[in-house]
């Protein structure tokens, strides 16, 4: 507990500290016109109040990530304490901001177009790819996910509720992708906002009324405590992902660039919201160490449970009363829809700018909707109807998420390279080549990928960090002659 308290505070430390200089780096100009006054067409780029844009950054970047998994995490211990409060600080805070701020001087234009713009036109053909890829599968487990859980409260969990639940939630999905940003998102995201909201500071106050002292602490040791027992990287890296870094921010925040009046609104709404969602990834992190070592699932019933969905519903349903727990429930089903549906938004935004189709008429974003649709369908199927095919898509997932997290920080890196003196570019690139040696020591040694053996994760590692940086510096320097 004494933990959690210590590293919330170091997180809000970071956001004025750390937050302030990276805002200074980039130099806001606030009187600048931004997209959403210069390109406003009233579906996509539409001018919103600080408030609201910060209320639909923070749900579009959250998704079951803070939650599922810091619960994930939490089985490695009290090292995910650590990667949460550094990882958002100097990771996910940065490649956020930069995202969000970079999207606003080009334009409102998507990372496929800015990582073309600095690192090249193979690059934005590359990101163009994994850039869909990867909202395609956010768009898949961000309907199964949220559908599970809301099928286990009103049937039960039954197959037909599920599948029934599925249905519906998609066709949310179709709806928002089409309306304008202001009619359907805007005047729902902040209920459910608040909902999540609540749902991690109703259980951080359950949790500073009790005092929980069983749960381990950081100075218990930062060995991995997972029944697995093996190498907590790079693992505990890639899983608990929007938590403290993900490329999945990066197809989000081009959203909101294009909805902000002021430059000046950037590190609240994309720094902010990033700090924002690394508070609740920590208030679930040290509800699960208390439900997973600390007694906890003894306290509640709940011995031998450990999906993240079912850990959900039975330490909301335990600690916060009926009422309680299902304003905490919905935030948790609200989470993954409210980012869900962004995913396809943004993979109609990116697949409209390769092309140069306009997005005003309802006509053409459905022309570039439908496909998107028929393959988020075909990707649900597979999902559903093969054997373990949840847990496949979201190892995938996971992987892309992080790999394309990387491309986003070397875009920042060269930006700064081009348009700072001095060596600024580093707050980006020391993270890249970090996250690098975490993807590739990940597909080398995951059951995905190369399935190599454990023994080796510390020199894949190590080479892969020191060879990709030494590359990254090189690419750096000829960049800037």
């Amino acid at each position: 507990m004494i933990t959690l308290l210590f590293s919330m505070a170091a997180l809000v430390l970071g956001y004025f500290i750390y937050g302030k200089f990276v805002d200074k780096v980039f130099a806001p100009d606030p009187e600048r016109l931004t997209p959403a006054t210069l390109k406003a067409d009233g579906i996509d780029y539409v001018p919103l109040p600080a408030w609201k844009a910060f209320m639909i950054q923070f749900l579009n970047i959250a998704g079951t990530g803070p939650i599922f998994g810091a619960i994930l995490g939490a089985q490695f211990g009290p090292s995910c304490y650590l990667w949460i409060v550094l990882g958002c600080i100097f990771g996910g805070g940065v490649h956020d901001y930069f995202t969000g701020m970079l999207s606003m001087r080009h334009g409102g234009a998507g990372m496929p177009v800015l990582c073309g713009e600095y690192l090249g036109g193979k690059i934005k053909k590359l990101m163009l790819f994994f850039s869909l890829l990867l909202l395609l599968l956010v768009g898949v487990v961000f309907v199964y996910s949220p559908a599970v859980i809301l099928g286990s409260l009103v049937a039960d969990g039954s197959r037909k509720a599920v599948m029934t639940c599925v249905i519906c939630v998609l066709l949310y999905y179709i709806i928002a992708t089409l309306l304008p940003v202001d009619k359907l998102i805007g005047r729902i995201y902040p209920i459910f906002a608040i909902a999540l909201l609540f749902m991690g500071f109703a259980l951080f106050g359950h949790m500073l009324l009790n005092w929980p002292a069983s749960a381990p602490e950081l100075w218990d040791g930062l060995q991995n405590r997972a029944p697995q027992n093996g190498s907590i990287f790079p693992c505990m890296f890639v899983t608990i992902a929007c938590g403290a870094i993900s490329g999945f921010h990066a197809t989000q925040s081009p959203l909101m660039a294009r909805c902000l009046k002021n430059e000046k609104l950037g590190r609240p709404i994309f720094y902010g919201s990033m700090i924002t969602e690394g508070i609740i990834a920590l208030i679930w992190a040290a509800v699960s160490s208390y439900f997973f070592y600390g007694g906890g699932n003894a306290e509640m019933g709940a011995v031998g449970t450990t999906a993240a969905p079912a850990v959900v519903t039975v330490v909301s349903k335990s600690w916060l009363g009926t009422l309680g727990s299902i304003l905490a429930i919905l935030g948790v089903v609200a989470a993954p829809i409210t980012s869900g549906d962004t995913a396809l938004r943004s993979a109609r935004l990116i697949i409209a700018e390769a092309a140069h189709i306009e997005q005003k008429h309802i006509g053409k974003r459905l022309s570039v909707s439908l496909p998107i649709f028929v393959l988020t369908g075909v990707l649900l199927w597979f999902d559903i109807a093969m054997p373990n095919g949840f847990d496949i898509i979201w190892r995938y997932f996971g992987w892309a998420n992080q790999s394309l997290a990387v491309f986003v920080l070397l875009t920042a890196s060269a930006y700064l390279a081009k348009h700072k003196p001095g060596k600024y570019y580093l707050i980006a690139l020391i993270p890249a080549c970090f996250l690098t040696s975490v993807c590739i020591t990940y597909i080398c040694t995951a059951k995905i990928g190369f399935n190599m053996p454990d023994s080796t994760i510390p020199y894949i590692g190590a080479i892969s960090f020191a060879v990709f940086a030494a590359l990254y510096f090189l690419s750096i320097k000829n960049y800037r002659r």
